[in-house]
């Protein structure tokens, strides 16, 4: 019995944060597809196995869920004092699309130790730590990633946990330079917060931000939850997802990022909806309990239109910019005041974020925001792809 025909990519398969992906060298891609957009969608999206009307990724290498359903691209910069230029592709589950709107975080942390082992990052130091410069090709932005090197190698194994994670890494530090350009609005609305109104729901106190990535902050209480759910509390209730994109939607047109109310259905991987609430004791999706004095607030958010299991990286640099900022729902929500980090509480534990943030004539001014995550190559290898798949 004859297969049919296929062809192979390089590839990489990795962990980044509490996410995973397809990486590729750009170089390694087809010529085609390094080309055409359209063709390296195609390419992209059967690897993955999308889009599958069974929701269920059963034929290509993606997880069936927003955190897995992911391909990372990476080549030499050429951006002037950046080592790899990285594109970020949210590759849809059940349709026929690929969102590079926005970044994912918890991979960012997987860019730099991908790019020392394809060679594509200049003067490696044998031990020590390297800082890998990144452009983040979708969003515009610089990333420092700093990876720890020993005896010539990427120090993956380590003791540092992150919440949603099983096992322990090494750590690895990210900074995102300006994540917001002093240019633009860091507060699209021009307000902290806002009357979010959004018909046949209701009017909701929002606070909308576009640092790490567009997002939407609300409080719970206004929307009828006590910010300390877990997945099945939200994920499994199809009328409370419909809500939420209906929610989404609304704010991303008073964000301005899309000029039609439909248009938010090919835009799912920006904006991010979230909501906030005061700290309080609660168990994390392993039965973990977290006491209210190990947090400052709680903040439960969706991606690709479920609650995520733990916190998007992108999401979690807005969570710390916003909460730095006197007056945000988010800071409110920690306490209010003058802060330089907070700890949050997310489905599987916490995560401590922070922002450097300065204030000129009225206008807030991002420096850099600040995570650590850990990162881990799974497999390497070649992804067999049907024949065809790019015509």
């Amino acid at each position: 019995m004859a297969y049919q025909p296929q062809f192979k990519v390089k590839a990489t398969y990795m962990r980044g944060g509490t996410s995973k992906g397809t990486f590729f060298n750009i170089a390694d891609l087809p010529k085609e597809a390094q080309e055409d957009p359209k063709k390296r969608d195609r390419l992209l999206q059967r690897i993955v196995g999308s889009p599958d009307v069974y929701k269920q990724q059963m034929d290509g290498m993606g997880g069936a869920t927003s955190s897995t359903s992911k391909a990372i691209l990476v080549g030499k910069s050429t951006v002037p004092n950046h080592d790899v230029d990285y594109y970020f592709c949210q590759v849809a589950i059940d349709k026929d699309f690929v969102d590079m709107s926005g970044n994912c975080g918890n991979l960012s942390s997987a860019v730099g130790p991908f790019a020392i082992k394809e060679g594509l990052v200049d003067n490696v130091p044998e031990n020590g730590v390297c800082c890998v410069r990144i452009w983040q090709a979708n969003i515009k932005k610089t990333i420092l990633c700093y990876v720890k090197m020993e005896n010539g190698m990427v120090k993956e194994m380590g003791d540092y946990y992150i919440d949603g994670v099983a096992f322990p890494a090494e750590e690895i530090v990210l900074e995102f330079a300006e994540p917001v350009d002093p240019s633009e609005e860091l507060f699209p609305t021009g307000n902290l917060v806002d009357d979010l109104e959004v018909p046949g729901i209701g009017t909701f106190k929002a606070t909308m931000i576009t640092a790490g990535i567009p997002t939407c902050f609300v409080n719970a209480a206004d929307i009828g939850y006590k910010g300390t759910e877990l997945q099945v509390d939200i994920n499994n209730d199809a009328e409370a997802l419909a809500r939420f994109e209906v929610i989404r939607s609304y704010a991303a047109l008073k964000m301005g990022l899309i000029s039609d109310l439909k248009e938010a259905e090919t835009r799912q991987h920006t904006p991010k909806i979230a909501f906030v609430a005061p700290k309080s004791d609660f168990t994390t999706s392993s039965g973990k309990e977290v006491k209210a004095d190990e947090i400052d607030l709680h903040v439960r958010a969706l991606s690709m239109q479920k609650l995520h299991h733990a916190m998007m990286g992108t999401a979690s640099v807005a969570i710390g910019v916003a909460a730095c900022i006197p007056g945000t729902l988010v800071n409110l929500a920690a306490g209010g005041g003058e802060k330089t980090a907070v700890e949050f509480g997310h489905p599987s534990g916490t995560l401590k974020v922070g922002a450097v943030i300065k204030e000129e004539n009225g206008k807030f001014i991002v420096d850099k925001a600040t995570m650590s995550r850990s990162a881990r190559i799974i497999m390497e290898g070649n992804v067999h792809v049907p024949a065809g798949t790019m015509e």
